[in-house]
């Protein structure tokens, strides 16, 4: 696993739900806060774990986890014109969706390895720089 992660909704869910994958996303997230690697979350993505926590667990867990992401010891990377396009060509070439094309995008960008679990990933696996951590 390279020092920079990026964590996408499949992994910060996992870890909020407590399901698959929890222990080991706090783990990452305990190096990340004391500086052996560096993490990342795309705007996007942030999006995504709150309308789908909200429509899972309702607008008050949704919020909370808001909050504590806004605390959490990772960059939430804006979705300017080249993450976009870069997001855009992904979705153009690979089934996945938009979502999923910007943490694959932010991976590659920031050469790092995306942290998930959600098998649509496995499509990009010959994508140059993109690795991935399947929890």
């Amino acid at each position: 696993m390279t020092k920079n992660v990026v964590f996408d909704s499949y992994s910060l869910i996992a870890h909020f739900k407590n399901e698959k994958g929890a222990d080991f996303i706090s783990d990452l997230l305990t190096e990340v806060a004391l500086g052996e690697k560096s993490g990342y979350l795309c705007v996007v993505n942030l999006g995504k774990i709150y309308y789908m926590l909200h429509r899972k667990t309702g607008l008050k867990n949704a919020e909370k986890a808001l909050y504590i992401i806004q605390q959490m010891p990772f960059a939430i990377v804006n979705a300017d014109y080249d993450l976009t396009y870069r997001a855009a060509q992904l979705k153009a070439q690979f089934k996945i969706s938009f979502a999923d094309a910007y943490a694959a995008a932010l991976t590659t960008k920031t050469k790092g390895t995306l942290i998930t679990g959600d098998s649509e990933f496995r499509a990009l696996l010959k994508v140059k720089d993109f690795k991935v951590h399947f929890i």
